[in-house]
Order: structure tokens, then sequence, then C-alpha cells
């Protein structure tokens, strides 16, 4: 630890919603959230605020704001102007932690339009930007495998130090949650399609899959609903009912996202050991356990989801190739079941190491959006899902995390995920379509994977 950083262990608390108090009201707050689950894969939340300088990406500008109010527009490339904020990677990990500073933000599915030449068909309804990224000083950071806390700071912000006492009481005794109220919700959510409408657009991928313009087309619908009162509350009940191991919530004046994903994107450690869990098949879960069992051996069994499986897991192989080096990408596991509380999926991992003079934003850039949500190949597939798909699908199916000062980085693949701006809630669910896919089947799948978001609004409901 360099003489800047500062690390102090605090009390254990298995709740991060209870942490999160603390910083609820500042500024740009946020929570990357593991679910509690305490394996290798979920075991660790952060939670920061007050970030030194904001970046905001708005078509092909990016505006840069810093605590003193001082304010710059850029054109240049986001992914570069991340780096540039984050300076020369300097330290290693702090006692073992994943994260001791550094961006922490969401990289929407439209960032795209940077990397690639897209048409532009879909409707912007939520106009909100497509890259929201934070630099934060210091974190507080909960490790659920060894059940210990600790308020770390990187030391590049003279305001951290002085405010140093405050943090430690604060996140020592934290206040309790506060009188918030809660998000109320008018009417019912409302899909961007009707099931006519889906089968139309089903019917459409198919032809592209007929013609051979794909192998696999991701297509969602989103639902809508008017609404108000405060986000967090509703988080706490949606992560309680998900349990979702890549979670996260933000606060930013543009919109306060409530993400539950499931999948990993991308996780690189300070060694550059690179990892992405692709998610590729879904059967809903049943209440009674012999057929929820059932159900998961029919998943792990089909033909079908594996196909569409392995095809994500190529175009992930090709996008690791990109950035790692030579003779190290690699794939441990193939069609593992993993079971959550509203589908079972089925999952893969491919690994990788970064080449040498290779940074984490490389990787992600490289790799965005990710493969499991637009399907193969990446660009066709992303041309077709803007011609057929009503409106844009802004943060959906992008990335969620974190890339640290000393070169780490994990993020989610930005599914499960509630956009709360201009006194709208909208989410979205879709899956993959090949071309032995049955509409009904594939409809009825986006309404389970929604089923929890869904539910959620309809409680809300005045």
């Amino acid at each position: 630890m360099t003489a800047a950083q500062r690390s102090v262990e605090l009390p254990y608390r298995p709740d991060p919603a209870v942490a999160f108090e603390c910083v609820a009201d500042e500024v740009w707050p946020v929570l990357l959230d593991s679910g509690a689950h305490g394996g290798e894969r979920a075991r660790f939340d952060i939670i920061a605020a007050d970030p030194t300088v904001t970046m905001e990406t708005r078509g092909g500008e990016t505006r840069l704001v810093r605590r003193d109010g001082s304010a710059v527009d850029s054109p240049d490339d986001p992914f570069a102007l991340v780096r540039a904020e984050l300076g020369p990677v300097d330290h290693r990990p702090m006692d073992g932690l994943p994260f001791a500073g550094g961006a922490i933000g969401w990289f929407g599915y439209d960032l795209a339009r940077r990397l690639e030449r897209l048409p532009s068909r879909a409707v912007d309804a939520e106009r909100i930007p497509e890259m929201a990224v934070g630099i934060y000083d210091w974190a507080f950071v909960t490790d659920h495998l060894e059940r210990r806390s600790w308020l770390v700071a990187a030391g590049r912000d003279a305001r951290t130090m002085e405010r140093w006492s405050d943090l430690e009481a604060a996140f020592r005794d934290p206040p309790g949650a506060a009188g918030r109220g809660r998000l109320r919700v008018q009417g019912a959510a409302r899909a961007n399609m009707d099931e006519a409408g889906y089968r139309r657009a089903f019917e459409r991928v198919q032809a592209y899959l007929r013609a051979g313009d794909c192998y696999q087309v991701n297509l969602a619908q989103r639902f809508e609903v008017a609404a108000s009162g405060p986000s967090w509350p509703a988080f706490r009940q949606l992560r309680q009912a998900a349990r979702a191991p890549f979670a996260a919530y933000m606060s930013t004046p543009a919109a306060d996202i409530l993400s539950v994903s499931p999948e990993r994107f991308l996780q690189v450690d300070a060694d550059g050991r690179v990892e992405t869990r692709p998610i590729k098949g879904t059967r809903p879960r049943d209440p009674d356990a012999a057929r929820d069992r059932e159900l998961g051996e029919e998943l792990v069994a089909s033909a079908k989801d594996r196909a569409e499986n392995v095809m994500i897991v190529d175009l992930l192989r090709n996008d690791l190739g990109r950035v790692c080096a030579t003779g190290s990408v690699r794939v441990p596991q193939l069609f593992e079941l993993e079971s959550f509380p509203g589908v079972h999926h089925l999952v893969s991992t491919v690994t990788g190491r970064l080449a040498t003079g290779r940074h984490a934003l490389d990787l992600l850039r490289a790799s965005f959006p990710g493969g499991s949500i637009t399907g193969a190949p990446k660009i066709r597939a992303m041309e077709i899902i803007e011609e057929l798909e009503p409106h844009r699908r802004g943060v959906y199916c992008g990335a969620i995390g974190y890339i640290g000062f000393d070169g780490a980085m994990d993020t989610n693949i930005a599914i499960r995920t509630l956009v709360y701006s201009d006194g709208r809630v909208r989410c979205w669910a879709g899956g993959g379509l090949v071309i032995d896919s049955e509409a009904a089947a594939e409809y009825q799948e986006t309404f389970d994977k929604a089923a929890g978001m869904l539910r959620l609004l309809r409680e809300a409901a005045d």
C-alpha cells in the first residue's frame, strides 16, 4: 500500500443495503451488489459515492464535469477518456480486495454506435447518456466469503482525507433506513410489442436466418410505465427477490439504474487474467421440486440451447482473441446449469490473458456489446435488432461495473435491468433466436425473464 492509500477494517454486515444508506443521498451513489452469495464468483459488494469527475456520453460528445463545477466537452473515444482519467496503472489490489478506487458506471448498448456504423431506426425514448461513469477515490468493500468489510481509498483526492473520519464513522455505525417512501407506479406496464407484433418480428428474423445473414439474433421487447417516488427502496425489494450475483444500483441526475443481472460480461484481475461467462439457454423455475429438476435437466440436454450457447462462446473467443495473448484463450466450462429464483440458465466460461501492453478497457471496447445479447455475426445481428425493435435499448444489454486504478475490471451484462428517468420506468427482456426457434416459446421466455421486474411494478401500482 502506497503512502497515499488508506484502509481500515470495519464491522461486517451481510446486507449491503444497510451500508448504502450512508451514501444514498450523496452525489452519484453506486452499489455493485453480489447478492450476498459468498461464493468465489459472487463474493464482493462495492459501495461508492461523490466521484471526483463524471463522464456522460451523448452521441458524439462526452461531457466531463469535475467536482469544482468545471466542465469540458470532448469528441474523443469514450473508452479512451475513461482510461485517461484513470491514469497509468500504478498499484496492486489493496488487501486482496477487488477495488480500491477507479471508474464505476454504465456503458449503454447504444455506445456501440461510436464503434460501428449502424442504422438509426429505433426511437430513442429515454434520451439518457450512452455512457455514465464516475471516477471514485474511495469505496466501502465487503467480502461475503470472509465476512469482513473495509473502507479503502486510493488517496488521489485531497477531499477523501478531509472527510475520512466522517466516512469511517458513518460506515462503522450506519444510520439505518431513512423514511424515503416508495416507488409508485401508475397503471400496468405496457410492452412495445404485442404478441402479433412479436411474431412479425420473429418471422423477419427467421427469414434473415434462412437467407444466411445470421446464425442467431437476439430479439427483445420493452415494458414501460409511469412512476414517481424514490427508486432505492424498489431496488432493495428487487434484490431481495432476485439475489443476483452481478446486481447494481446507480443514481445519477440523468437516470436511476436498478439491475439484478445474473450474467458476468468481462472480468480482468490485476494480473491480466480474463474471464467471461455468457448465458444462453433458459427454462422457467417450477415450485414443484421434481418438475423444477426436470426442467433443469431438459435445458442441459437441449441440443438447440447448447447450439445457441456454443455460437456465442465462439463469438466471445474471437472477441477476446483481439486483445488477449496468442494461445491464451480457453473454454474451461461448457453448458453449466445455473439456477436463479425465476429461471434456470445454461452458462459457459471463456478465459484468457491480456496481451502485453493491453488494458482492461481495450478488452471492453473490443468485445462491446456482449455477444450473448446481440447474436452472431455480431454486427449483422445488431443491424437486424435496430430494424425490428421499436425502441433503442439504452442501458439494457450494455454493461455495468468497475475498472480500478490497478487495471482490474468486472462488468455485468445489463439484463434484468430497470431504468427510471423522466417519470417513467422501463425494463426489457429478450432471447436468442435460431433457425429452429418457436415463436410461442420465445415470446413466453421474455415474460419468464421479466417476471421479477414486472411483479415489482405490479406491487408498486397505486
